[in-house]
């Protein structure tokens, strides 16, 4: 196989969508904390919210699960696309319905919540968008160099190397509009399970997990038949509507205590 290249305009769009995926939430961050004087420890427990309740337990139950599904999923994909939805939905949302009945208690106010759900979705946007950058970053900088020629003669790696070569520029972009999309669906979830609990009805947490569920199993859904663009500009306009609706709410919020 001849000499492959990464270009430098996807290799730029790699690093826009790094700062997008890392800068983007730690941007709201700081202005929640220097504007809103919101604590930043409910950042930090929505980051380890998220982990717990995605990274370890959610995972558990995949390790679980799978073992018991064998090849079912791969013969049922809507299926597996249904299950994983609901997993997500109901871990991350049971997530934050703990966090802030049981952690967060007597501080809820709509500001902590907000804060709380920058954290949620920041951690996952710095660990799984900043991370698949900077992979294909690094590997984009040793194939330019030359230094993975001798992958080159394995299938499955020069697959995987060819596509960082012959992939657009602008879909590298992808990455950080799709982590854009999904800090602002954790904040809009946040609030929903904020007012489940603030004025105690269950039906906003049923809701956020319905929501959740929906969004994730069409994205799994939808990628096997309609282009990843149309995803993900689908993905972020519905995202800004959600964002808007839920600014309306948050503005006419009255059931609120001050914060610290």
């Amino acid at each position: 196989m001849g000499n492959v290249n990464v270009s430098t305009l996807s290799m730029l769009a790699m690093v826009v969508s790094f700062l997008i995926s890392v800068f983007f939430p730690l941007g709201l961050c700081i202005y929640m904390k220097a504007r809103e004087h919101v604590s930043l420890k409910y950042f930090f427990l929505g980051c380890g919210t998220f982990i717990l309740f995605a990274f370890v337990l959610e995972q558990i139950l995949h390790i679980v699960v799978g073992m018991a599904a064998g090849d079912y999923f791969n013969e049922h994909f809507m299926v597996y696309a249904l299950y994983g939805g609901f997993a997500a939905g109901l871990f991350e949302e049971t997530g934050r319905y703990v966090a802030m009945k049981y952690w967060m208690k007597k501080n809820l106010n709509k500001k902590s919540a907000v804060m709380y759900g920058i954290g949620h979705g920041g951690v996952e946007a710095i660990v799984i968008g900043s991370l698949a950058c900077i992979s294909n970053l690094v590997t984009s900088v040793l194939l330019n160099a030359g230094q993975l020629d001798e992958l080159l003669g394995n299938a499955a790696a020069s697959s995987t190397l060819v596509q960082l070569v012959e992939l657009p520029a602008w879909q590298f972009l992808l990455v950080g509009m799709e982590r854009f999309s999904t800090v602002i669906l954790h904040i809009c979830l946040s609030y929903l399970v904020y007012l489940a609990v603030k004025r105690k009805k269950f039906g906003f947490y049923i809701l956020a997990i319905l929501i959740h569920w929906g969004i994730d199993t069409i994205l799994v859904a939808a990628a096997q038949f309609i282009p990843t663009i149309i995803i993900e500009v689908g993905l972020l306009a519905v995202m800004l509507i959600f964002a808007w609706v839920v600014c309306k709410a948050y503005r006419n919020e009255s059931l609120d205590i001050q914060p610290e």
